[in-house]
């Protein structure tokens, strides 16, 4: 395993992050126990969960498992997540000081640590206003309740607003972002990627394998079925994989990694997760396994290492679709200045 600065913090954190949003819906809390004890064994430290996530049973199932390993959290960083709905009330949700205090006292609670090390902003809130969360964020650190924050889900402006608005009023600063991002999925690379890159911010990127059409589970032309994400919601599932299936795109890309797949002997999981974990600015990659076998096969992507040409091919194949302005050859050459002549 590798390990990475959590963004432009002084922490230190595996780029294999195992994220949890499978605990206690889709891995009962046995074999979620056993994910755990795989990852950490294969030399993990980062754990990545969210209140949220099966209403907070996700983050009592890591409770649980850290209490019968007294001190285990010491070694870890875990990271949890605020801001969807809790409850039915009308302030059940968002990033108001209110809601997330709340939050943040019940995640504490459920996971039985003193400290979330990383608390994340699952999504923007348009109704509160930024200062307001980052104050409330500034303030947990101060009181112990929580090591560092970050965001999920925020748009490039968004993002850069934060950044700023928390240097303007002294506030410690965000260190990492959570979007989505894979070889399938790189509409971030037009202003998220270069926002964090210009403050310092680390990319955690989730949903790494498409949504698991990067492993090769799904046929064109064929109905997903069985235990699959696409399969075992029949209705969503359908107008999911039409929308993916009718791009040629999709297609290409899965080509390009199935080949380098083959080439190197290894899945074509392994060869998707290793190329992301190879992009600019991104620190850890989140895996979302379901069982034991997806996640053994995940962790052997931390020996493979792409050639050049490898991720070339890779990111030729899946290169986004850019309008000509503002990110296409258009803006490109508006944006453009190289020194001439001295001048």
């Amino acid at each position: 395993m590798d390990y990475r600065k959590l963004g432009n913090s002084g922490a230190v954190v595996s780029h294999l992050c195992l994220g949890t949003m499978t605990f206690g819906k889709e891995a009962d809390e046995a074999t979620s126990h056993l994910l755990l004890d795989d990852y950490v064994a294969a030399g993990g430290n980062f754990i990545d969960t969210a209140d949220v996530y099966s209403t907070g049973i996700s983050e009592e199932i890591i409770g649980r498992w850290l209490k019968a390993k007294p001190g285990r959290e010491l070694d870890l960083v875990i990271a949890t997540k605020g801001r969807f709905p809790m409850g039915e009330g009308p302030n059940d949700l968002g990033l108001s000081r209110k809601h997330l205090g709340a939050a943040l006292d019940a995640s504490l609670k459920r996971l039985g640590v003193e400290r979330i090390d990383l608390y994340q902003m699952h999504a923007f809130d348009a109704l509160t206003p930024l200062d307001e969360t980052l104050r409330f964020l500034d303030d947990s650190i101060r009181n112990g309740k929580i090591a560092y924050y970050g965001f999920s889900n925020f748009t490039g402006w968004q993002l850069t607003k934060a950044v700023y608005l928390a240097k303007l009023n002294g506030y410690q600063p965000p260190v990492t972002l959570q979007p989505q991002y894979s070889l399938l999925v790189r509409d971030i690379e037009h202003e998220i990627v270069p926002a964090s890159l210009d403050a310092g911010i680390g990319l955690l990127p989730w949903s790494p394998l498409g949504g698991g059409w990067l492993s090769g589970k799904y046929k064109r032309d064929q109905m997903p079925s069985g235990a699959t994400r696409l399969g075992e919601n029949p209705k969503r599932g359908m107008e999911a994989f039409e929308a993916r299936n009718a791009k040629d795109a999709t297609w290409n890309i899965i080509g390009a990694v199935e080949d380098i797949a083959k080439a190197q002997n290894v899945s074509m999981a392994q060869v998707a997760l290793a190329w992301v974990a190879a992009q600019p600015a991104v620190t850890s990659v989140i895996l979302g396994a379901r069982t034991r076998e997806q996640l053994a096969d995940n962790l052997k992507s931390v020996s493979l290492k792409l050639s050049a040409a490898d991720i070339r091919t890779l990111s030729e194949a899946s290169k986004p679709v850019m309008a000509d302005y503002p990110y296409g050859a258009g803006g490109i050459n508006q944006r453009n200045r190289k020194l001439e002549g001295g001048r």
